[in-house]
């Protein structure tokens, strides 16, 4: 009997160990449609933790979460000179972009003819002054077509109160 308790805590144990997330059976039916979502959320979200922590952000890491798994909203972070850092994994279905294809470049490659100067220019003046902003413009897909983006962005302090990277919220809107 006790061979047997000893392989019940070996295998708690093993399970324990392991890099994934156990779904119960009568629940397969929901998860399995969503489980690549699921996932990729999760690994954006401890891509996002670790970005504050290697950054020192001074910022409530339970607004990041919410942002990303409620709101599902998009997640851009530049580093402090305007190149692409990170972005989560549902950039794809909004731009036809994978994550990698636009770390290190710049925002600006999303704009073109249609997209406005003004808009643009409170976006350049919110980043000059280091202050948040709010903005719909419209940006370009990865084909060349167009989409409504609204974006939140903002500057992320260190615990110094120096900005170390940008940060926006994006999401397509009609």
């Amino acid at each position: 009997m006790i061979d047997l308790k000893d392989y019940d805590n070996a295998v708690i144990k093993f399970r324990k160990s392991l890099n994934f997330t156990m779904l119960p059976i009568l629940s397969w039916d929901f998860y399995a449609s969503n489980y690549e979502e699921i996932k990729q959320t999760e690994e954006d979200s401890v891509a996002l933790l670790s970005l504050v922590s290697a950054n020192s952000w001074n910022i409530d890491t339970e607004i990041l979460d919410t942002r990303l798994k409620e709101d599902k909203n998009v997640i851009v972070v530049t580093d402090a000179k305007l190149n692409i850092v990170f972005a989560t994994k549902n950039m794809w279905n909004m731009s036809q972009y994978y994550p990698e294809e636009i770390i290190g470049q710049s925002p600006k490659m999303f704009q073109g003819k249609m997209t406005s100067k003004s808009t643009l220019k409170i976006i350049s003046e919110a980043v000059k002054e280091k202050k948040p902003f709010e903005v719909t413009v419209v940006n370009y897909r990865k084909d060349g077509s167009t989409y409504k983006c609204w974006i939140q962005g903002q500057p992320m302090f260190d615990n110094k109160g120096d900005v170390v990277n940008f940060i926006a919220f994006e999401k397509e809107v009609a």
